[in-house]
């Protein structure tokens, strides 16, 4: 693993404190900042609160799913830097006060197809490494939400660089161009950039409206020209011409619909899942008019969906536990339930070859669910270090998957084989 001077450290770290809160682009799942939890008793308990909440609020501590001794001690390793003495306390601490909770493990389904997990760990503490992407030269690009960066790695060598961007800027998510630039989402201070690799120049485009606030998750139409982004927590929907900059967003009819994930079918039609409500969309790639198709369960949310070679939309049905198919020729809609549960919320999601992947991110550690829809049975695996939560998984150019553990700094290849599966992990 890569580490930064300790004075860098401090200052990274320090600098992610004073940025602000993440206004609650997370969702359902809760944001950065929130302080309503308090920590129980015991030696270490103010350490805890002067280290860790500073950076984020300790519901993220209370609310976890608990580990052990060592997991809390490589967790902590990735977000912050600190004395020999003071990581003891803090590791002793937690794993007194939080141990791994019970009923928190995945149901591992075995089956024929075996995969290969690679792991790095990414250089800046604490910045929430997610979203990879890999560019046709084989470089895998990421974006560090907390730390305001984004990220390139060669996974041949492990050589890895970052780019800093503007501090304010909270990149969610990102796409590449044609031309390998990197287009990121500014989902704390309402913008679009652009960063050009090979120069390191960042250029930034503001929101046309003050509401448009979180530009969240971003896909290129068909013309590589046209980028489409989400706007969760505005409710809005985003279509930008690069080549000019031009603007032209649209509110979704379904209030606090919270548009999250978006994809483009074969015919460049956008379609986006509603994390607040039991529908996905689909758009008019001219007119941006939006047509909402209503899932059966009124509870369902979804926070990801993919779309297969026959136009069939795959979406994770995140608040109860499914994985569900909507046919847009016929309106037919199927789910199937997720092997550990209706209360595992499935995340992101990937088709690959027409084979679905996806994950269960309230397990621990989490679980990579593999579905083929032909035979309509699931296999799934641990993922390696676990305890991150993939929010968000691409296909990679030759055909694998890329994943990644937004809370351990980690970034993940899941190579598919059929091989006995092998897992290693580099530091």
């Amino acid at each position: 693993m890569l580490r930064l001077p300790s004075l860098i450290v401090a200052v990274a770290v320090f600098s992610v404190a004073l940025t602000g809160v993440l206004q609650g682009q997370e969702g359902r799942q809760g944001g950065r900042g929130q302080q309503a939890a308090a920590l129980p008793d015991g030696a270490g308990k103010d350490m805890v609160q002067a280290r860790c909440g500073v950076c984020h609020g300790v519901n993220m501590i209370t609310g976890s799913a608990g580990y052990t001794r060592e997991r809390w001690q490589d967790l902590i390793s990735t977000m912050i830097k600190l004395p020999e003495d003071q990581a003891a306390t803090v590791t002793q601490y937690l794993a007194t006060h939080f141990p791994p909770r019970p009923g928190r493990e995945p149901v591992i389904v075995p089956g024929p197809v075996s995969v290969t997990f690679k792991e790095w760990i990414t250089p800046t503490l604490g910045q929430r490494s997610r979203d990879p992407i890999q560019l046709a030269d084989g470089n895998i690009f990421w974006t560090g939400q907390y730390g305001s960066l984004i990220g390139r790695l060669n996974p041949r060598t492990g050589e890895m660089k970052e780019w800093k961007l503007a501090p304010s800027a909270r990149p969610h998510s990102i796409i590449n161009d044609r031309a390998g630039n990197i287009w990121y989402t500014g989902n704390a201070n309402g913008t679009i950039g652009k960063l050009n690799p090979a120069t390191g120049e960042v250029t930034v485009f503001k929101m046309p409206d003050p509401n448009a606030r979180d530009p969240h998750t971003p896909a290129f139409g068909h013309d590589g020209v046209t980028l489409w982004f989400t706007l969760q927590q505005s409710n809005m929907i985003g279509r930008m011409n690069t080549s000019t900059g031009d603007i032209k967003l649209v509110t979704v009819p379904t209030p606090r619909a919270l548009p999250y994930g978006i994809r483009m079918n074969s015919k460049g039609v956008p379609w986006v899942s509603y994390n607040g409500s039991n529908k996905v969309a689909e758009l008019d790639p001219v007119t941006m008019a939006i047509k909402e198709h209503v899932l059966p369960r009124p509870e369902t949310t979804v926070r990801r969906l993919a779309i297969d070679s026959n136009d069939n939309v795959w979406f994770v049905n995140s608040s109860l536990g499914a994985l569900g198919r909507l046919n847009p020729k016929t309106g037919e809609i199927k789910e199937w339930p997720s092997p550990s549960g209706a209360d595992t919320h499935p995340y992101a999601i990937e088709v690959i070859d027409d084979v679905v992947w996806y994950n269960e991110s309230r397990r621990r550690p989490d679980a990579l669910v593999r579905f083929d829809p032909k035979t309509e049975k699931f296999q799934s695996w641990a993922i390696p270090s676990g305890y991150g939560i993939v929010r968000n998984m691409s296909a990679t150019p030759d055909g694998n998957l890329l994943i990644h553990q937004s809370s351990s700094n980690r970034i993940g290849l899941v190579t598919i084989g059929k091989s006995a599966a092998t897992t290693t992990s580099s530091r």
